[in-house]
Formats: structure tokens, C-alpha cells, sequence
């Protein structure tokens, strides 16, 4: 539903190196950094948009993993690069029977989440 997000960041660089990591197992990558911005998402599909500044306050963003494989590989990516625990990957069947997601907290505090909607 949405084209992008931009997030700003305290320190470009940490937040740079944690999203790096973190999106990987799920396919995104730097796609430009120039100008203070740095924008990460699949060739030619810009999703997430860094921009050094003030936080806005902690947000939630989640990304779609294609497998549970990838959501686990994003929080095991995600926390030596500087996130924190914010829920195990696993079933949250409160939110649907196969609502699999693993989530963490960016160097900024925002909740940031992979999760897959698939069977196993």
C-alpha cells in the first residue's frame, strides 16, 4: 500500500550498518546513499529511506519475509548490528493462525519486524 518509508536517524552510520545486516535475509539492500540519505530496498524497488535528524518518536515498520527461514535470519542478522530484542521469531496466532514474526529494536528504538504469513 505504501511506495516507501523515511525514517530519520541520529546516527546515519549505525543505523546504515544495523538496517544493512538486518534487511539482507529478506532481499534489500542499498540502493543509494548520497546527500545524507540513505535508501534501502530490492533493484529498483526503494523501500526505506534513512535520513540523518531528530526522531520522530519510535515507530512500527514491517517488512515481509518470504519464509520463516528469513524472518529468523533477519533478527539473528539484526542484533550483533546493534538491535535489540524485541520478540522472538514465532507464531502470534493472536494476530493470525500463521502470523510468524521476530522483532526488534533499531539503534532509534523503533520496533522493527519481519514476518511471514506463510505455512510451514
Amino acid at each position: 500500500m505504501f511506495d516507501h518509508i523515511m525514517l530519520k536517524v541520529k546516527d546515519l552510520n549505525s543505523s546504515k550498518r544495523f538496517y544493512s545486516a538486518a534487511l539482507a535475509p529478506l532481499g534489500f539492500s542499498v540502493q543509494y546513499d548520497a546527500d545524507g540519505i540513505v535508501v534501502f530496498g530490492p533493484k529498483d524497488a526503494p523501500a526505506l529511506c534513512l535520513a540523518k535528524g531528530e526522531p520522530t518518536g519510535p515507530v512500527h515498520v514491517a517488512f515481509v519475509a518470504k519464509n520463516r527461514a528469513a524472518v529468523k535470519a533477519f533478527y539473528d542478522a539484526a542484533l550483533p548490528a546493534g538491535g535489540k530484542d524485541n520478540g522472538k521469531p514465532g507464531l502470534r496466532p493472536q494476530y493470525s493462525a500463521n502470523y510468524y514474526g521476530g522483532f526488534v529494536k533499531d539503534p532509534d528504538g523503533n520496533n522493527i519486524e519481519a514476518v511471514c504469513h506463510q505455512e510451514e
